[in-house]
């Protein structure tokens, strides 16, 4: 009997493609109602197969039309349904284990360009400056225009060491830029743990794998060694991380919350759409209490004062930890207004290889408030420094994408698009130049100067 690890633990929550993986395929297959099929409209897709077959100027495969027509029903639905290719499915698999081939950026697809998400770290977008809001409006000399997302993200994949160059568009530029990058292997360490001073503790995640709870709870009990003693305040940066698997953003959760807390909740049509993931090993580690890798964490990292940092970068899985530490008052978060991206996607495989990714649910945190196409307010608004810009989301959200989920309560707000105009050149980085300002956690982190003052803030309130 499967445990209720085994029907969520492999749901992915994330914007964007390559970080969002599920195996639990029985949910449309085991369903003792089927809808009726649409006859007319089947006949009408069939009078349009045979035209295009006859009448179009090239000859097409069969295969790439039936392919496309897939597509293009998954991706009219929402920004972040689409269809798996046999390589786009294991690429996505690849991802989430923490080493993949390509630029390391979260995409997805809004009025026909690629949309970044966000960067991730210490990879060759990142250092290329790239940024969260970015649309991508041509691969090299080919416009984005057109394709599917699969099809953008293939193209930006490729073999190391191989040159690609990206023109987008960007907020506060009047401009197209042309930004060239040199495609490697990437490899992301999604959790980043470092003392910043005696008694202070800073926690980078970057993105949400497979293991990244396991390493959470290592990285703090190291630095509890570190500090020799308990710990004074503890801050959770989790700035322009775009989600990833849902079972890692339960167990980061449950590394500050008491057992059995709620974390999230999702609603959706089909009974096993809903869920309640709360603070227990069985919600977020697959061989349940007896591999719980959060049994042995000192019990002051329950207690310890907590500041989270969240910014327009900010997506689905780290949204959810966000959201539940500030709804049990456990953390304050500071920063700005998070991407708001609160829908589910269910990866199903389907029997020749391929797969589906489609929306099934929307998650919410455990005061019942919907993320979706809103984000997380921060108790704290804090602007990063101009130093540091280049690190920060530009404000454009979830709410921007053409054909977003609603969020139920309508609370929803979308930001100005970018101007357009001649191309403005930014050649790669040199050998070892990193374009990107100040990186998160360094001396010239504005929000993490603050966030440190408010936990000083608060000790000396405490012992008053």
């Amino acid at each position: 009997m499967r445990t209720k690890f085994e029907k969520f633990g492999l749901i992915a929550i994330g914007a964007v493609l390559g970080l969002m993986l599920s195996l639990n395929y029985s949910a449309l297959a085991e369903k003792s109602s089927k809808p009726q099929l649409p006859l007319e409209d089947l006949r009408a897709f069939a009078e349009v197969f045979g035209k295009i077959k006859n009448d179009y100027v090239d000859d097409v495969d069969d295969k790439k039309l039936i392919s496309e027509a897939i597509n293009g029903m998954l991706t009219g639905l929402d920004p972040h349904s689409s269809y798996l290719d046999a390589d786009g499915f294991k690429d996505l698999q690849a991802g989430t284990q923490g080493e993949f081939g390509g630029l390391g950026i979260e995409v997805g697809m809004e009025d026909g360009f690629v949309k970044v998400v966000s960067p991730i770290e210490d990879t060759p977008a990142y250092h290329a400056g790239i940024k969260s809001g970015d649309l991508i409006i041509k691969l090299d000399e080919t416009p984005v225009k057109g394709m599917s997302l699969n099809d953008a993200v293939k193209r930006m994949r490729g073999k190391p060491d191989t040159p690609i160059t990206l023109t987008v568009l960007r907020k506060g530029q009047n401009n197209p830029l042309v930004i060239k990058i040199v495609r490697a292997v990437i490899k992301t360490k999604s959790v980043k743990p470092k003392l910043v001073e005696p008694g202070y503790a800073f926690v980078r995640i970057t993105q949400f794998q497979e293991h990244t709870g396991e390493d959470l709870a290592k990285a703090l009990k190291a630095l509890r060694e570190e500090n020799k003693a308990e710990l004074k305040g503890l801050v959770l940066d989790m700035r322009n991380n775009p989600g990833g698997l849902l079972n890692g953003a339960v167990g980061v959760s449950a590394a500050f919350l008491p057992k059995g807390d709620l974390v999230v909740y999702t609603e959706g049509r089909a009974e096993d759409a809903k869920m309640r993931l709360t603070a227990i090993p069985e919600h977020y580690v697959r061989g349940g209490p007896k591999d719980d890798y959060l049994r042995n964490l000192p019990a002051e990292f329950k207690t310890v004062p907590m500041v989270v940092l969240v910014n327009g970068g900010s997506a689905s899985a780290s949204e959810i930890v966000a959201g539940a530490l500030q709804d049990h008052k456990r953390a304050i978060v500071m920063g700005t207004q998070s991407f708001g991206k609160g829908s589910v996607q269910t990866i199903l495989p389907m029997n020749n290889g391929t797969a589906i990714k489609l929306t099934t649910a929307r998650y919410y945190t455990p005061n019942g408030r919907s993320i979706q196409a809103k984000g997380i307010v921060p108790d704290i608004q804090v602007e990063e420094a101009l130093v540091n810009v280049a690190n920060q989301g530009n404000g454009l959200r979830e709410a921007d994408l053409n054909g977003h989920l609603a969020n139920p309560a309508g609370d929803e707000s979308p930001s100005p698009k970018p101007d357009t105009g001649p191309a403005k050149v930014i050649p790669p980085p040199a050998d070892g130049e990193k374009t990107a300002p100040a990186e998160f956690g360094s001396e010239n982190d504005y929000q993490l100067k603050q966030a440190l003052n408010l936990l000083k803030g608060l000790q000396i309130l405490s012992k008053k």
